[in-house]
């Protein structure tokens, strides 16, 4: 066995980050040695190969029946991972099945943003309701009610925030979502230094959003932003 093509399993906010990759857009093959991490989004793929400490090497794939065609992924066989990644209770096919996963409170907030970036979204918009009313949402998605309930308990726990879950116009997947309120205590957290691993285009647009409207100045946890 050649230990330097390994991953090596050390708790860190990178490899946190990584696991919260593969707990969203991630996969285990049925063969019990491979894992298989897909995106759209090329700096993602590369941010999780940096993760991981490891040169798997990239590769490109279509999908012809959705608008987006381009995916990228990176696929590598490490057995001792792969019973790690089972251990903390990802596991094969776990799309729908993926419950509470074994992370070290410490480095919760840098598994949350992972799954963030993996598969999470964030919108702004005014309220036309109100006048200079601006709002804006921070979801995390799963076609597991489990896991996604699992989240909110954990967020509930840590830093007191309730969020609601709603599901998608399929029924497909659930929605964790947390407004203003509640994104202002969350956001700072999720980004609480520099130098993390985070995807950029996400990261700019969730600050270029809150300096429109007036929102870092507000909150002393964003001013360095």
């Amino acid at each position: 066995m050649d230990l330097k093509l390994k991953v090596k399993i050390k708790w860190s906010p990178k490899f946190a980050y990584a696991i919260g990759l593969i707990a969203t857009d991630g996969n285990l093959s049925i063969d019990g040695r491979h894992i298989i991490f897909t995106s759209k989004d090329l700096q993602l793929v590369k941010l999780f190969e940096d993760c991981l400490r490891r040169e798997i090497g990239i590769k490109k794939k279509t999908r012809s029946t959705e608008k987006i065609k381009k995916y990228f992924y990176v696929q590598f066989s490490d057995v001792r991972f792969y019973d790690f990644l089972l251990g903390l209770g990802i596991t094969p096919r776990k799309s729908k099945t993926i419950g509470s996963i074994r992370i070290p409170k410490k480095f919760f907030f840098d598994f949350l943003r992972g799954c963030f970036d993996g598969d999470g979204s964030f919108f702004s918009y005014y309220d036309p309701r109100w006048p200079k009313s601006f709002m804006f949402y921070t979801t995390f998605v799963s076609a597991s009610k489990e896991f996604i309930n699992w989240l909110r308990k954990n967020l509930k726990k840590y830093i007191g925030i309730n969020g609601h879950i709603t599901q998608d116009g399929n029924n497909i997947a659930y929605q964790l979502k947390y407004a203003k309120k509640e994104s202002r205590i969350l956001i700072p957290k999720l980004y609480y230094r520099k130098n993390l691993p985070i995807l950029k285009r996400k990261f700019l647009k969730i600050v270029t959003a809150l300096r429109a409207g007036g929102e870092i100045g507000k909150h002393a946890t964003l001013r360095g932003w």
